[in-house]
């Protein structure tokens, strides 16, 4: 059974899916109450306990998605909905170069959700470190406040490509795109 409003807030996405992102930033609905959808830490989403089928709406849903403080909601111009979300909304599963007529390199991450977001100063790139394993959990900043967590053969591809530097006397390797240095760790 679908949760009252679902398919209002479907409906919503679907109108907008073709022009591109909608305009979720814009939208202050009322809060509806909460909806049964997880986006687990696998970047998998789940409605009722069950994983979805179709990665086109996983897509859909994740353009209506926005974060208002530490809550996910799905919203429309009418309702807003809140989910949960284990880690954070979105995983990044490729990387590319960007094609440059000149300057920089730029590299381009793709989401599960086929989000394209370029590692430059409007969206930064983290590392924290899990303070059980001590491994390094890299996210990049996607929109709206929200980021994705870089899956890790992606972040080796990233490993590859870095170089050495010396930052605050210590070695760190960092990766350069769009002519920005991003710091991926202390060695």
């Amino acid at each position: 059974m679908t949760a009252p409003g679902f398919e209002s807030l479907l409906s919503q996405a679907g109108k907008l899916e073709a022009g591109g992102l909608p305009p979720v930033h814009l939208w202050n609905p009322a809060y509806c109450g909460d909806i049964d959808i997880r986006i687990a830490r696998n970047g998998s989403w789940f409605h009722e306990g069950r994983p979805f089928q179709r990665d086109a709406l996983v897509r859909l849903l994740s353009s209506i998605l926005k974060r208002e403080g530490d809550e996910y909601f799905l919203v429309s111009p009418v309702e807003k909905m809140r989910i949960t979300v284990e880690d954070v909304p979105f995983l990044v599963v490729g990387m590319t170069e960007e094609p440059q007529t000149a300057g920089a390199p730029v590299l381009l991450f793709r989401t599960l959700s086929r989000d394209l977001v370029r590692l430059d100063a409007e969206h930064p790139f983290r590392v924290v470190e899990d303070a059980v394993s001590g491994e390094p959990r890299p996210y990049i900043s996607v929109r709206g406040g929200m980021e994705a967590r870089i899956h890790r053969p992606v972040f080796y591809q990233l490993v590859e490509r870095g170089r050495e530097v010396m930052l605050d006397g210590e070695p760190h390797l960092v990766v350069d795109s769009g002519g920005l240095q991003f710091d991926l760790g202390r060695l």
